[in-house]
């Protein structure tokens, strides 16, 4: 997990090189445990949640202290399961390794427990593409077979083919969800980043 990813001014996640964002759910509630910015430790908000080839980006409605913000790189999740009780909202719980800035400790940061709860619609569309995009890149990529163990680099070496993915999802009518046809980011082509250390988007990568 890391915090406060960089942003377009839409809220549009900046993206990775060769990053393709696969769909779009707005008005889901997040719970994140362990996080030391947070107060309390616990990150609690509502906002847009966005999964690409790459990792999940959740964009708060309104920052929560100094976080607005973060993403769960998709190699670093792990002990994710989808959740159904009788008597409250659907949600997907699951732990995530943390991104170590360069530079820090990473004694200093452990694993990050975390839920998110679908209380506006259904989630037939999210949930099967979410699965298999997670089980696709685990599959391309050997090194993310040891969950206790985070692969060095959180940017699948393998990518996921997206586009596939998309022609063939099932369509729920009672689930938000919005599917990516075109990428967002298509009118700023030259800014991608290469790395999570990266703290600006690079200029001229392609």
């Amino acid at each position: 997990m890391a915090l406060n990813p960089q942003l377009f001014p839409n809220g549009t996640p900046v993206p990775f090189m060769n990053e393709m964002f696969v769909l779009t759910r707005d008005s889901v509630e997040i719970q994140v445990e362990n996080v030391p910015d947070a107060p309390g430790g616990k990150f609690v908000a509502k906002g847009a949640l966005t999964i690409s080839n790459v990792r999940i980006v959740f964009v708060a409605d309104k920052p929560v202290g100094n976080l607005a913000a973060f993403d769960l790189p998709l190699l670093y999740i792990h002990e994710e399961k989808f959740n159904q009780p009788i008597f409250f909202a659907n949600n997907l719980t699951g732990k995530s390794h943390p991104v170590v800035p360069e530079g820090e400790n990473p004694s200093l940061y452990g694993v990050y427990n975390f839920k998110i709860l679908f209380r506006e619609g259904g989630v037939g569309t999210f949930v099967p593409l979410f699965f298999n995009l997670l089980r696709t890149v685990r599959g391309t990529n050997s090194e993310a077979v040891q969950p206790a163990v985070p692969p060095v680099d959180p940017l699948p070496s393998e990518q996921a083919p997206v586009d596939e993915m998309i022609r063939h999802a099932y369509m729920d009518p009672n689930d938000p969800t919005k599917l990516y046809l075109q990428q967002p980011f298509e009118s700023q082509p030259t800014l991608r980043r290469r790395t999570y250390k990266s703290s600006v988007p690079e200029e001229g990568q392609l």
